[in-house]
């Protein structure tokens, strides 16, 4: 393999590796969350903010800790005959079956984008251009430049009625990082093809 091929594997390796054991700390917040939720309802009076932080830290649980489980192979497989085959022939497999993962993460992403474009008042059909204006906006005029592209932000419909961009723009850097894990993963099925180990 190409030393490019193989300093971005082990770069997205390295990278997804750390924030994947960052991301498992995630459950001692979420933890902690519930736990306090818990005492609440049954000492005090039950605090708003304890379910939808609960939802948000899972959802940064999950996303920012799949591409970690999917460099480990701990994603969920069905598995009847894949045991027993050859690692060839599971790498064989494994690089055909990629593509299906690939192609559902790039829907996801675009509905992540599009979601997040939503989620900073932007109501139009192209939410690239959007972010591409945003970013523009930003650089020449800082952070109130980038209040003027934006629209009214999006809000929890709870009492609580926090803003939801933050754990979406989250989203959207998860399912890039599963992404970018994929094509490694890619990369390494056909080095495995052709007798290679990365």
């Amino acid at each position: 393999m190409p030393r490019t091929v193989v300093a971005y594997v082990h770069g997205i390796d390295a990278m997804n590796r750390f924030i994947g054991r960052v991301a498992m700390y995630g459950i001692f917040a979420l933890i902690g969350v519930l736990l306090w939720s818990s005492v609440s309802k049954t000492f005090f009076t039950p605090t708003l903010w304890t379910l939808e932080t609960a939802q948000f830290v899972m959802v940064a649980y999950y996303v920012l800790g799949g591409p970690y489980s999917i460099q480990l192979g701990s994603n969920v497989r069905m598995d009847l005959f894949y045991s027993e085959w050859s690692p060839k022939k599971k790498a064989a497999v494994d690089a055909f079956t990629i593509f299906f993962l690939i192609f559902y993460l790039c829907v996801l992403f675009y509905g992540a984008v599009s979601s997040t474009a939503y989620s900073l008042g932007y109501f139009g059909t192209e939410p690239f251009s959007f972010f591409g204006q945003l970013f523009l906006a930003f650089v020449t005029g800082g952070p109130s430049g980038a209040t003027e592209v934006m629209g009214h932000l999006e809000t929890s419909p709870s009492a609580w009625r926090p803003h939801v961009w933050p754990v979406k723009v989250i989203l959207c850097f998860g399912v890039t990082l599963m992404l970018l894990q994929c094509t490694a993963e890619f990369c390494r099925d056909i080095a495995r093809l052709r007798g290679e180990e990365l």
